[in-house]
């Protein structure tokens, strides 16, 4: 008969070391916050962006947090139907992870607008336009979220645990979809424009968020003093290296439809050979360290089972996924614009000239509000919620160190107990 898996609150235990993990998660979100602000009142010209890169750092920050809590959320949503009881712990976890994920890249992208009245236009419905679903989705997705966490957590709402599971899993798939869809139909760049963002976007997806929550699994097992079970890191890394590989499939096939259209080869041979920086984040950071090093790590089984080597898969993951979107947000844009397709333009400022781009310290800092705000909301989760399984003792190796004691933690009601 299967074991029951229990759930602790975190926090309890080295009250000191949490209370200087949340310090620091708080300081680094107050540094963005007042960063935002700042670049409200004197202006966006102290950034790094202008008239042509207007979409930079800390847009692929927002967008990269935003993926990968729908990456998360999907994972959290389908493991424990599909893997079994070994699929269980992420559900929890997973579900507030999402959450934080999110909520950090949207506070990272209310503070990029530069100016708050402007968050206010796509309140309005208008489903024709991405910005304006996508604000849907955000309230969908949390919405279901909370839905989702309170069927997991309260026995007197177990009964709706599938039905929740399900409508999480659409919401996280559909959000996904549609941040890719406004690359998709953004047609005044080359690079974007074809349907395949969507699905492209969608397996970024599932690599950041299947990355940034075995990060935050391993680091949740190291404060409760249990060693990464071998089964569950073993199908945690088999998900992550099928997302992997799905995400390299997709990104060839964008790049060879591109180099295979006449119009879309100058556009190509920019992002993949002499686009300056951007070729060199592409093949180094992308491919060789996103893709290829992690690939490697979680190719053997046995490999897959250890923790360590999830651990650095889903580091270097995560910094190919955002190198990744540098290049797909910020290099398309430096692309010179081709207002009039196949003409020659001149006389025009910028004509036919690529756009350079450098962060500013300033959005470097701007940036630092999304990791440091969803880092704070897990930490108060994990301290508020019995979010962090206590894995079966069959799960655990001779050699793996006994669990933590239960006086350190919270009793949790379980269903039946």
């Amino acid at each position: 008969m299967a074991t029951r898996i229990r759930y602790q609150h975190l926090g309890t235990r080295h009250p000191l070391r949490w209370a200087a993990a949340m310090a620091g998660a708080g300081v680094l979100a107050l540094i963005g916050a007042a960063t935002g602000l700042y670049l409200i009142v004197a202006g966006h010209h102290l950034t790094g962006m202008g008239q042509q890169v207007v979409w930079g750092w800390p847009h692929v920050v927002a967008i990269g947090l935003i993926l990968a809590g729908a990456g998360a959320f999907a994972l959290a949503a389908l493991a424990p139907g599909a893997l079994g009881q070994s699929g269980e712990p992420w559900a929890r976890l997973g579900t507030a992870s999402a959450a934080a994920l999110l909520v950090g890249g949207l506070a990272v992208l209310s503070l990029d607008l530069g100016s708050p009245q402007r968050i206010l236009p796509p309140l309005e419905l208008n489903l024709m336009s991405s910005f304006s679903r996508n604000l849907f989705l955000y309230t969908a997705f949390l919405a279901v979220a909370l839905l989702y966490l309170a069927t997991l957590i309260e026995p007197r709402m177990r009964r709706y645990t599938v039905t929740a599971g399900a409508l999480a899993a659409v919401v996280a798939v559909l959000l996904a979809l549609n941040v890719g869809s406004i690359f998709a139909m953004l047609a005044a760049r080359p690079v974007y424009g074809g349907a395949i963002m969507m699905p492209l976007f969608l397996a970024a997806a599932l690599t950041l968020g299947t990355a940034a929550l075995s990060l935050i699994w391993l680091a949740v097992l190291r404060a409760q003093g249990q060693a990464p079970p071998p089964r569950a890191t073993e199908r945690l890394g088999s998900i992550l290296l099928v997302a992997l590989l799905a995400l390299a499939t997709l990104l060839a096939l964008h790049f060879v439809t591109l180099a295979y259209q006449p119009g879309h080869r100058d556009i190509a041979r920019f992002l993949l050979v002499d686009g300056g920086v951007y070729p060199i984040v592409f093949w180094l950071g992308a491919v060789a360290v996103g893709i290829i090093t992690p690939t490697l790590l979680l190719l053997r089984k046995a490999a897959r089972a250890r923790g360590q080597a999830l651990a650095w898969a889903s580091g270097v993951a995560l910094i190919g996924g955002f190198a990744h979107l540098f290049v797909m947000i910020v290099g398309a844009q430096a692309f010179p614009l081709q207002i009039f397709p196949g003409r020659e333009v001149q006389g025009a400022v910028f004509d036919g000239e690529a756009a350079s781009y450098l962060p500013s310290a300033w959005e470097a800092l701007l940036s630092l509000a999304g990791p440091g705000l969803a880092l704070l909301i897990l930490l108060l989760a994990l301290r508020a919620l019995p979010l962090a399984a206590v894995h079966p003792p069959e799960e655990r190796t001779a050699a793996e160190d006994p669990p933590a004691a239960d006086s350190e933690t919270r009793a949790t009601p379980e269903p039946g107990q």
